[in-house]
């Protein structure tokens, strides 16, 4: 599979994800999302997604992917939960 397929595939991926608070938002008032955060969760999703397949391209040694996939996932998660519900106060955290 070539680089411009598995990028397609992510950007599916990632709209398909980023349509259940799409369709939440349709029901409910307690999902409400702006444009700013629908932006960032792409950039967040597909940029992580992106670095994610970039680095197994460049790294062989199955080792040192896990692990740098594990580091990035958690810095994923923190961010987002940081973003969402801000659990270390910094200025960046939501509401």
């Amino acid at each position: 599979m070539n680089l411009h397929s598995k990028n397609t595939i992510l950007g599916v991926i990632t709209l398909c994800i980023l349509s259940i608070p799409l369709i939440a938002m349709q029901f409910s008032t307690e999902v409400n999302w702006s444009l700013n955060d629908f932006v960032i969760a792409v950039l967040l999703l597909f940029g992580t997604g992106l670095l994610t397949i970039m680095l197994y391209s460049k790294i062989k040694t199955s080792k040192y992917y896990l692990v740098l996939l594990i580091i990035i996932i958690l810095a994923f998660i923190l961010l987002w939960a940081e973003l969402a519900v801000g659990i270390f106060n910094s200025p960046i955290s939501g509401s």
